[in-house]
Formats: C-alpha cells, sequence, structure tokens
C-alpha cells in the first residue's frame, strides 16, 4: 500500500445520465419528471434519469415495457448529433484544466493532473469542485468527478457520489475507502466474477488486494492481477492520449429473460447497434466487418458474419445489416437468452480513402442534411421537415414521424 498521498493524480470526469441529461439541458420544462431517451424507431430504452432507474427502467428494455411500469415518464427519441455536440463542448471545457486527456467514452474521459498545483494553485479536490461547475454553467449537464492515483480508482471515485459530486481518494486511504466498495463494483468484474469471488471470501474492493496475488491470478488471470496492482495504487494503464485501434468493439448482453419475441431480440439489436455506432463516431472509427449473434436457450450460438461494402460508421447502414442478419438468423419457436453485435478490421476514419463511385461521401452529406434538418425541427417544432420514407405512425395519442438518430457530426 502506499505511503505517500499523490505520487500520480488522475481524474475521471464522468457525465451524470449524459443523454437524458443533454434533453434536460435544452428542455429544462423536464425537470423534476422521469425521463427516457429511445432508440431508432423508439424501439427501446437506450438512457433514462435516475428516477426513471428508480422505478425499474432499464437500458435496453423494449419501450412497451418501460411504458407499461413508467407511463408518466417523458419518452424522447434519440438525437445523437446533438450529443456528440454536447459531448465535444464537455471535452472542450476539461481540455482547459490539462491538455492532457483520453476520451473514454462519448460521456466520461481521465484526465492527468500531474504538476497542476502549482499552476491552479488549488487542490485537487477545488480543481475537480471547478471542473464540474464549469461544465454545469456551460452545457446545462452534471458531471461526477473521482481523482485518485490510478485510473480504476479515479473511476470508482467519480461513481462513489454520483449525481453530481466529487471524491477524492489520497494514497493514504485508500484501504479505507475501498472498505466501503463492494466487489461487483470494481471496473471489469461481473455477476459471474462477483459470484466465484464471493466463494472465496471476497466481497468487497478491500478484500480483494488484501487476498493472495497468486489467488487473484488463478481466479482472473492477468487482467485480475494488473486489477489488485491498480486497486493497491500501483499504476498499471496509462492514460491513452492517442487514439490506439482496437481489434473489436462488441456489444453484447442477456435479455433478461428466455423468450421466443423476435421483437425483443430486434430492440436490444438495434441498442447495442447503437451503442457501436456511438463508439465508432466518437473515435472516430470506421468498421469494415459486422458480426451478429444470437445466444440459444441452450447457451449454443446461431451467428453471422458480413464483409460491409465500405469502412463504415453509419449507423444507418450498420442497422440494415443487423436487422437483415437477425431475419436470417432468427427460428420462430427457438428459445432465446442473449444476442450481440461485434464490429471489427476497424480503422482510423482520416485514414481511409473514399471509395471510387463516392459511397462513402453520401455518409457525410446525410449527415450534413440531418443536421440541418434537426435544427429547422429545433426552432420550429418536431416534424416540421422530415425524410419523405419516415411516414407518419399510428399511435395512442398525437401521430408523429420515425426520428432516427443521428451519428455523422463531422
Amino acid at each position: 500500500m502506499l505511503v505517500s498521498d499523490w505520487p500520480h493524480a488522475i481524474a475521471h470526469v464522468d457525465a451524470d445520465c449524459f443523454f437524458a441529461s443533454c434533453e434536460l439541458a435544452r428542455r429544462p420544462d423536464l425537470r423534476g419528471r422521469p425521463v427516457c431517451v429511445l432508440s431508432s424507431q423508439d424501439a427501446c430504452v437506450v438512457a433514462k434519469t435516475y428516477d426513471a432507474k428508480a422505478a425499474g427502467i432499464s437500458t435496453g428494455m423494449p419501450v412497451w415495457e418501460a411504458k407499461k411500469r413508467l407511463p408518466d415518464a417523458e419518452y424522447i427519441p434519440a438525437d445523437f448529433g446533438y450529443y456528440g455536440q454536447m459531448s465535444d463542448k464537455l471535452f472542450a471545457i476539461l481540455a482547459r484544466f490539462s491538455p492532457e486527456i483520453e476520451v473514454y467514452s462519448i460521456d466520461e474521459g481521465f484526465i492527468d493532473l500531474n504538476g497542476l498545483l502549482s499552476l491552479w494553485r488549488k487542490g485537487y479536490g477545488e480543481i475537480a469542485h471547478a471542473m464540474r461547475e464549469a461544465v454545469r454553467r456551460e452545457t446545462g449537464i452534471t458531471v461526477s468527478v473521482g481523482v485518485s492515483v490510478t485510473k480504476t480508482l479515479a473511476k470508482i471515485a467519480s461513481e462513489f457520489n454520483k449525481p453530481d459530486g466529487t471524491t477524492i481518494v489520497p494514497g493514504r486511504h485508500i484501504a479505507e475507502f475501498l472498505a466501503r466498495v463492494k466487489a461487483r463494483d470494481i471496473p471489469g468484474i461481473g455477476a459471474n466474477r462477483e459470484a466465484l469471488l464471493d466463494k472465496f471470501g471476497i466481497a468487497t474492493a478491500l478484500q480483494f488486494i488484501e487476498a493472495d496475488e497468486t489467488l487473484i491470478r488463478k481466479l482472473m488471470g492477468r487482467a485480475g492481477t494488473d486489477l489488485r496492482c491498480e486497486l493497491r495504487g500501483e499504476k498499471v494503464f496509462a492514460l491513452e492520449l492517442e487514439p490506439r485501434l482496437p481489434k473489436s468493439i462488441a456489444r453484447t448482453a442477456s435479455l433478461g429473460e428466455i423468450t421466443a419475441s423476435r421483437e425483443m431480440l430486434a430492440a436490444h439489436l438495434t441498442h447495442h447497434t447503437t451503442r457501436v455506432a456511438t463508439e465508432l463516431v466518437t473515435k472516430r472509427y470506421l468498421a469494415a466487418k459486422l458480426a451478429v449473434f444470437l445466444r440459444l436457450k441452450s447457451f449454443d450460438s446461431a451467428s453471422a458474419e458480413i464483409r460491409l461494402d465500405y469502412p463504415t460508421a453509419s449507423y444507418f447502414v450498420l442497422s440494415r445489416v443487423v436487422q437483415a442478419a437477425l431475419e436470417r438468423l432468427f427460428q420462430p419457436g427457438e428459445m432465446y437468452r442473449g444476442c450481440g453485435v461485434v464490429a471489427s478490421d476497424i480503422r482510423f476514419a482520416a485514414g481511409v480513402t473514399h471509395d471510387l463511385f463516392g459511397v462513402m461521401e453520401q455518409d457525410g452529406r446525410q449527415g450534413s442534411l440531418l443536421e440541418t434538418m434537426d435544427a429547422i425541427n429545433g426552432k420550429y417544432g418536431s416534424g416540421t421537415v422530415h425524410m419523405l420514407a419516415s411516414l407518419p405512425v399510428k399511435r395512442s395519442g398525437k401521430p408523429r414521424c420515425f426520428n432516427y438518430p443521428l451519428f455523422e457530426a463531422d
């Protein structure tokens, strides 16, 4: 365990309910009401406020189920172009505090604070507070900040006082802090690993770091020993200031129940596609291959791998491919327990040569067109202009057009 407070100083800044908070920032009249943000064609919930979560709404839940549980909530179609703009504002604000930032996702990042005390003439707690206030003042959303000596500790700390909180964990107070952290709240510890650790008497993060290193290696391999070092205050993971291409980007999950419903599979795959496309766009990647799988009740899998016509991050292209794969893979009467989407053959968008016939450029033009449409609708009201193919859908209450998410923001 460390004998000094700050051999390193790393902040983790995490926006609170980012998509929903973005909607509240431009719709302050909704404050105090549960808000759920919906995926393409309103298939499922992709984000929700804390009060909606407390009412039992979960990410990926089909919208019909969410409305049954919480009929009085406000259900809003996702506007990913707007969320991307808010993300850019967020990181522009954080860049004023330190030039060294790892953009971890659309709504969270790590900031190297080493050497900045003399520049800002403030303690780390005061710097974190200044970050939160600047973000709130300039964007209308709130963030939570954790500051500690490693990335893993900083990430756990940012979750500790959500929403809109600051948690500071100096090196000599690590043990005291980890005694209050459940093992399941350690990044990388899911339900299965939590159950495994519990069998060996490891229920808290403090018990995790106090366990013998050989045991942790046996239970979790190298990933476990690296995690143990990080939790002990020994820096293993450096900030990735320059983006590094991943081999793949995967979004998979259990359905939460065993079902034969094609509609439920489609809703979950829509949610996974949304998350994959969001990460591609946020990190300026393109994918050339896509895999779709359905997990059967028996734990067998049915899968399809598709080589895309050209590298893309377009939600529209990916969604068409995923839904076509579902049509091929789905077997009526079969029972399913999970599904997923995996993008691979990842490239940097800036390094890809456009195709001969300009098909790839259409994604950018489509993005510009939809941004213009969104601006008009934002000023004059939803549905003022819409795509001809976006025909109105009959619903209870006032009909409206399909609202498709926008990802391209260049």
